[in-house]
């Protein structure tokens, strides 16, 4: 069973940064399609970006140059380095798996089927 378990959310001041960690368990693989999403307050949920072994990498034209997505294989361990904060940027922030993925298929968040429980960030002055 694959188990997502984001951390690293809090509170910051507008132009600060924060790394969000996503740990992933009972899913290790050399091809994979892995993202970061986010829900604000009465808002449908939001791709922020995607990355894929594949080299395949997507993001919101909201964070475009600002929040970057990597991935430790010797950790599993997903990343989001996010920088210039915004405070349209508060959200709660989950990481999501395409647990079917492989070498040629697309990285979309429409077929992520594992995420965790998130982790809120919230910026303001």
């Amino acid at each position: 069973q694959v188990q997502l378990a984001e951390s690293g959310g809090g509170s910051v001041q507008p132009g600060d940064s924060l790394t969000l960690s996503c740990a992933i368990h009972g899913y290790s693989r050399e091809e994979w399609c892995m993202g970061w999403f986010r829900q604000a307050p009465g808002k449908e949920r939001k791709g922020v970006g995607l990355i894929s072994s594949d080299g395949d990498f997507w993001y919101d034209a909201s964070v475009k140059g600002r929040f970057t997505a990597s991935r430790d294989s010797a950790d599993n361990t997903l990343y989001l380095q996010m920088n210039s904060l915004k405070p349209e940027d508060s959200a709660q922030y989950f990481c999501a798996v395409d647990t079917s993925f492989v070498r040629g298929n697309d990285c979309d968040f429409y077929v992520m089927d594992a995420s965790g429980e998130g982790t809120l960030v919230t910026i303001s002055s």
